[in-house]
């Protein structure tokens, strides 16, 4: 039996926490010395904990008193923003809140924004030594991961219907889908895993997820790219992917978020830009945590790509890829000239740093960029991550008919598999247009035409469906 004197031994602090304990502790079927791990885990970091369901009530009563509320700065941090002709007032307002923030040094919106939560899309935001987890985003690690085959496109041009039905054996979409097929991966059995209880409860639907793909604009497509730069003068069979970390970046993100607005408290405008300062417990367990989801993301398409190769017979003679929602420990050039670290957050936006390979895709229909980036300091060496959207998804199942849809992707020449409204080529900007307003910030070397889409279906983009 546990007791209260246990309990203060385990340095539990007195109080009503103890009669919570008590009240279900003897019932959970763990050895005493598993038990009294995980409550001092607890008392260490209650935050880490809010969500579960034994021990939430327990971790809301460890934690420290809210931090009272923390003003705004009047005048914001630098700030430089690229084709704001094409950039909707909700993301213009939300970048120039986001600059405000007392720990911001500079700031930046790229001509793909639109509204999102806390940062807008296309945001890009420097802080001292603060990481905020909505400035990073729910799709942890969200990233572009290419692959050029060895097979010239002409040679499969005729093949498309046996090169559709292996690419829909070797795929699997949805909400909380999993079930993909799999391998081993190192990333599974990371140590990163027992940064703590929930995390390591995640670890499960982690593996049954790898290798496996979401809903909204995440794709697989299979087309040909172009790019002299790497020797590709004809085009070539290539394999583009556009995913993240799937269920457990948004399980990080939300238990993450939930510490920070309840230990930092900011007035409504800007309350889903609470941070958490890099040198406290759970800062530091974010910081990991977010990197363990955006290695997870890069496995994630490592295996789906050996996958597809596999399937086609075919080899890897380049592999492209870079990702966005994340934040980076950076060296970043303020305006007065001086060179400072800072923690830069690109919630979809692509690494343009000087000689930096990406990619920047367009919508279902149009082509995706390879390019260069040219170390802009303007743009914390930052571009766009793709066209970014000109309607919301409601707008768009509004707008958009079916048969419209139908005849663009016949003009373009792409068979579609899965994909709904939402995700039509009118949804989004044109990416050309949004390429001519970067001309600063990347080089074209390279282009993706896309000739098979799969994205998930309208049932398997359904969140209520899947509970």
């Amino acid at each position: 039996m546990i007791t209260g004197k246990d309990l203060k031994q385990w340095k539990v602090p007195e109080g009503k926490v103890y009669g919570v304990i008590l009240s279900f502790i003897n019932d959970i079927e763990l050895h005493k010395k598993q038990l009294k791990s995980l409550v001092k885990d607890i008392v260490k970091s209650p935050e880490n904990y809010i969500h579960d369901e034994d021990w939430g009530e327990v971790a809301k009563l460890l934690l420290p008193p809210v931090n009272p509320m923390k003003e705004l700065n009047k005048v914001g941090c630098p700030l430089e923003i690229f084709g704001e002709d094409l950039i909707e007032e909700g993301a213009l307002d939300q970048i120039n809140v986001a600059s405000k923030l007392p720990p911001s040094l500079k700031a930046a919106c790229m001509p793909d924004g639109h509204q999102g939560y806390g940062l807008p899309i296309g945001g890009v935001l420097a802080t001292d030594n603060v990481v905020i987890p909505y400035a990073v985003g729910v799709d942890i690690g969200c990233r572009m991961h290419m692959t050029i085959t060895d097979i010239p496109f002409h040679e499969v041009k005729g093949q498309r219907d046996r090169i559709k039905n292996i690419l829909i054996d070797n795929t699997k979409f949805g909400v909380g889908e999993g079930g993909a097929p799999n391998k081993d991966h190192p990333i599974l059995d990371d140590d990163r895993f027992g940064i703590n209880y929930e995390i390591s409860n995640l670890r499960d639907k982690a593996i049954d997820q790898i290798g496996s793909s979401g809903s909204g604009n995440h794709f697989v497509n299979i087309g040909y790219v172009v790019c002299s730069e790497k020797g590709i003068d004809v085009p070539y069979l290539t394999i583009l992917s556009h995913s993240g970390s799937r269920g457990l970046g948004a399980a990080i993100a939300s238990m993450f978020t939930d510490v920070a607005t309840k230990t930092c408290k900011l007035p409504k405008e800007a309350k889903h830009l609470a941070w958490l300062p890099l040198d406290s417990a759970a800062g530091q367990d974010y910081w990991d945590a977010m990197n363990l989801a955006g290695d997870y993301a890069k496995a994630n398409h490592e295996v789906l790509h050996e996958r597809l190769v596999k399937g086609l017979k075919a080899k890897s003679q380049e592999v492209i890829q870079n990702h966005h929602n994340f934040a980076w420990k950076e060296d970043v050039e303020l305006d007065d000239g001086t060179i400072r670290e800072a923690i830069v957050h690109r919630k979809g936006a692509t690494p343009a740093g000087k000689g930096v390979v990406g990619i920047i895709p367009g919508s279902m229909t149009a082509p995706s960029y390879i390019v260069s980036g040219l170390g802009s300091s303007k743009s914390i060496n930052s571009s766009s991550h793709g066209a970014g959207r000109v309607m919301s998804r409601k707008k768009a199942h509004e707008s958009i008919t079916k048969s419209y849809m139908q005849n663009d992707l016949e003009s373009a020449d792409v068979v579609l598999v899965g994909g709904d409204l939402d995700e039509c080529d009118a949804a989004y900007k044109d990416i050309d247009e949004v390429m001519e307003r970067q001309t600063d910030l990347v080089k074209v070397i390279g282009k993706f035409t896309p000739w098979l889409v799969r994205m998930a279906t309208k049932d398997e983009s359904n969140w209520r469906k899947k509970g």
